[in-house]
């Protein structure tokens, strides 16, 4: 199964990706950073799906070096194995309409702007630098997300900024009834995973964005 964990910078989704991964044995995540390293902000996903997600649909093992990785001298691969039985890829646009057809489910984690603004900057080093990228990288991402609209593809929609909900404000319902929410049926995931992002996030779809 390919989980893709979706969301804006800062959101918590390497945080969430690294806690299913935790709950599901055997469980490798990937991260579109990787594959997206001096690339396009958002042109990368003929990349993911002819290096990694289209191998993978065919039983083959990957170990991809995207283009940028030769050309700037970074070591190392991309490595995942066929028989992992479930592959987590986490990024903004990890569930992009373009790779859909490569995705068996997908999360969206909301979270609260200005915290994961906050967050953003904190970790690119809270530099003027930081802040200059962050703001460059914002419109481009929203003009991405307006564009692709992922959160209506995901089976599941957590919350990565629960601390800033008020009381009462998030909906713990089952999953059956996010899901009804979302016009997705949760059987098309395995449930082992639905239980996972369960455990590992907040369902919300009131928290301020």
């Amino acid at each position: 199964m390919t989980l893709a964990v979706d969301g804006r910078s800062g959101s918590g989704k390497t945080t969430l990706a690294a806690a299913l991964a935790a709950r599901l044995p055997g469980a490798v995540v990937l991260h579109t950073d990787d594959i997206s390293w001096y690339e396009s902000f958002f042109g990368w996903d003929h990349l993911m799906a002819a290096g990694i997600l289209l191998p993978l649909r065919h039983g083959e093992d990957v170990a991809f070096r995207p283009p940028a990785w030769d050309r700037r001298g970074r070591g190392g691969s991309i490595t995942v194995s066929a028989s992992a039985p479930v592959v987590i890829v986490e990024g903004v646009g990890s569930s992009r309409r373009g790779l859909s057809t490569l995705i068996d489910a997908s999360v969206w984690v909301h979270a609260d702007s200005d915290e994961s603004y906050r967050r953003g900057i904190d970790r690119d080093g809270g530099t003027d630098e930081a802040a200059a990228f962050w703001a460059e990288w914002a419109r481009e991402e929203r003009g991405f997300l307006f564009e692709d609209r992922p959160w209506e593809r995901a089976a599941v929609i957590v919350c990565g900024t629960p601390d800033l909900v008020p009381p009462g404000h998030i909906d713990h319902g089952p999953q059956g009834e996010l899901a009804a929410l979302l016009g997705h049926d949760p059987a098309a995931a395995r449930p082992d995973v639905l239980t996972a992002v369960r455990e590992g996030g907040h369902e919300d779809l009131a928290c301020r964005c």
